[in-house]
C-alpha cells in the first residue's frame, strides 16, 4: 500500500509542474498579446509600400523590462525585413492567415527560449501591403512564477506526505496484527486439529473470510470422519471373509477325510468370492469417488447400456430362476443421449441389478427399464424386483457405505447403493427409493428410480 503511494509522489510533482507552467504562461501571454497590439498602431502605409515608425521612446519602453529581453520583427509577407531584431525566425509552416488574428508559440533567438505572439496586418487590399508583426520575451518571469507556484504546492507536501506515510504504515501495523496472531495460531496448531478458528479478535473486514475458512474446516473434518469410518468399515469387511479363508485353510490342512477337505475347499472358495466382490465394490467406490469426473465423456446410449448389463448378470439371475427383463426402446435418439463416461454409469447400472438379483428371492422377478421424456430428453432408470424392499426408515441411511438394512440376511457388502448415489451425483441425476407394490402387505418388492437431466455433462 505505501509503494504506490511513493511512486505516485514523483508522477504528481510532474503533473504539478506542467499545471504551473500553464498557469504562469496565462497573465504573461495576454500582456504580450497587449504589446502585440499596441505595435500595430505603428504600421502605416505611404507610398503603397507598409512601414513600421516606431518611435526610440517607444521602443525603450517596449523593452524596459528588468527580467526578460523583449524582440520584435516586421517583415513583408515575401519575408523582406521592415524592422526590429533581424535574427526573428518566422513562423513555422509560412502561411497567410487572417488578417489580425494572434497566434502563440514557442521559439528560440541568439539560443534563448521565447514566447511568440505574432499576426499579420493588412494595410492595403494588395498581398504585397500585408505585414507580419513579431513580438518575444524570455521566460524568466514565468519561470520565476511557475517556480514559486510549484514551491507552494510541494513545499507542504514534503511535510504531509511523510507524515501520511507514517500514519499509513501505523495502521497498516495496527490493522495486520490481527492477522498476524491468527497466522500464528494457525502455523501452532496441530495437523489434526479442524477446530474452528476464533473469530472476536479479527478485524471486521476479513471476518467472512475467517467465517468461509471455518465452513471448510467442518466439511474437511466430516469428510475425514466419513473415510476413517469407510477404512474402518472396509478393514472389518475384508477381515471377516479374510478369517474365514485361514480358518478354512487350516482345517483342510489338518483335516484326513478326503470330503471334509472338499468341503473346506468349498468354503475357501465362497470366502474369497465374497472378498473379491468386496474388493471389486471397493474399487468402484473409489473410482466413482476420485477419478469419475476426470473420465471422458461421450452420448450414451442407456437403454444398450442396460441390455449389455443385463446380458453379462443372465447366468447369475438363472442360478436363482429370477426373470430378468427389459423394457424400453430399442434404441435412443442421438439428440436425446446421456453425455457420460459409459464405465461409471455402466458400474451404477451393474450395481442396481446385482442388489435386486441378490436380495430378490428364488423364482422373483426383475425388470430394468428404461424411460423417456420426449419434450425434455432427459432419460429415467428404473430397477424393480420383487423382494423384501428397504423400510422406509432406512432408505437415506442405505446410501451410506457398508450400511446393511436391519434384518437382512443375504451376503453384501453393503457398497452397491453407495456407489449408485456418488455416480449419480456426479450427473446430477436423482435417486428415488419406493416400494414395487405398495399394496401387498409383505415383499413389496423395490423400484429404484433414476432421474438423469436432459444432456447434462458430468462435472
Amino acid at each position: 500500500m505505501l509503494t504506490p503511494l511513493l511512486l505516485l509522489w514523483p508522477l504528481s510533482l510532474a503533473l504539478t509542474w506542467f499545471v504551473a507552467q500553464g498557469i504562469a504562461n496565462k497573465p504573461f501571454d495576454r500582456a504580450l498579446e497587449f504589446n502585440l497590439q499596441a505595435l500595430t498602431q505603428f504600421v502605416v502605409l505611404r507610398s503603397e509600400q507598409p512601414q513600421f515608425n516606431l518611435t526610440p521612446q517607444a521602443r525603450d519602453l517596449l523593452r524596459a523590462d528588468d527580467t526578460d529581453q523583449i524582440f520584435y520583427a516586421v517583415r513583408k509577407a515575401d519575408g523582406q525585413f521592415i524592422s526590429g531584431d533581424p535574427e526573428f525566425p518566422a513562423p513555422p509552416n509560412y502561411v497567410l492567415p487572417d488578417a489580425g488574428h494572434v497566434r502563440l508559440r514557442d521559439d528560440q533567438i541568439r539560443g534563448e527560449e521565447v514566447r511568440v505572439a505574432y499576426t499579420w496586418i493588412a494595410r492595403g487590399e494588395r498581398e504585397e501591403q500585408l505585414v507580419l508583426l513579431q513580438v518575444a520575451e524570455t521566460l524568466g518571469k514565468r519561470s520565476r512564477l511557475a517556480t514559486e507556484i510549484i514551491k507552494g504546492v510541494m513545499v507542504p507536501q514534503f511535510v504531509t506526505l511523510p507524515l501520511a506515510v507514517l500514519l499509513v504504515w501505523m495502521a497498516l501495523v495496527r490493522g495486520i496484527r490481527p492477522l498476524n496472531e491468527l497466522e500464528q495460531r494457525i502455523r501452532a496448531r496441530k495437523p489434526d486439529d479442524l477446530s474452528p478458528l476464533e473469530q472476536e479478535s479479527i478485524p471486521q473486514e476479513v471476518t467472512p473470510l475467517v467465517g468461509s475458512i471455518n465452513d471448510l474446516l467442518e466439511r474437511l473434518a466430516v469428510s475425514l470422519t466419513t473415510q476413517r469410518r469407510f477404512l474402518a468399515d472396509a478393514a472389518h469387511q475384508l477381515r471377516t471373509p479374510l478369517a474365514g479363508l485361514r480358518m478354512q485353510a487350516d482345517m483342510a490342512l489338518r483335516a484326513q477325510d478326503t470330503e471334509e477337505v472338499r468341503r473346506c475347499l468349498q468354503q475357501i472358495t465362497r470366502s474369497s468370492v465374497r472378498a473379491t466382490h468386496t474388493v471389486n465394490q471397493l474399487l468402484s467406490l473409489a473410482r466413482a469417488e476420485t477419478t469419475g469426473r476426470a473420465l471422458p465423456s461421450e452420448p450414451v446410449d442407456l437403454g444398450d447400456l442396460a441390455t449389455e448389463v443385463i446380458a453379462d448378470s443372465f447366468p447369475l439371475a438363472q442360478d436363482k430362476r429370477i426373470d430378468l427383463g427389459y423394457e424400453g426402446p430399442d434404441r435412443i435418439p442421438e439428440s436425446c443421449r446421456l453425455d457420460g463416461n459409459p464405465t461409471l454409469l455402466q458400474e451404477l447400472v451393474r450395481n442396481l441389478v446385482d442388489n435386486a438379483i441378490h436380495y430378490t428371492p428364488a423364482g422373483g422377478v426383475v425388470t430394468v427399464r428404461v424411460l423417456l421424456d420426449g419434450d425434455s430428453g432427459g432419460q429415467q432408470l428404473e430397477v424393480e424386483d420383487n423382494g423384501p424392499g428397504i423400510p422406509e426408515a432406512e432408505r437415506e441411511l442405505v446410501f451410506q457405505p457398508f450400511y446393511r438394512v436391519l434384518g437382512s440376511n443375504v451376503d453384501g457388502s453393503g457398497l452397491g447403493l453407495a456407489i449408485v448415489s456418488e455416480v449419480a451425483q456426479q450427473y446430477r441425476a436423482q435417486v428415488e427409493l419406493a416400494d414395487a407394490r405398495p399394496e401387498q402387505a409383505t415383499r413389496r418388492g423395490l423400484k429404484v428410480t433414476v432421474r438423469f437431466p436432459p444432456r447434462q455433462r458430468a462435472e
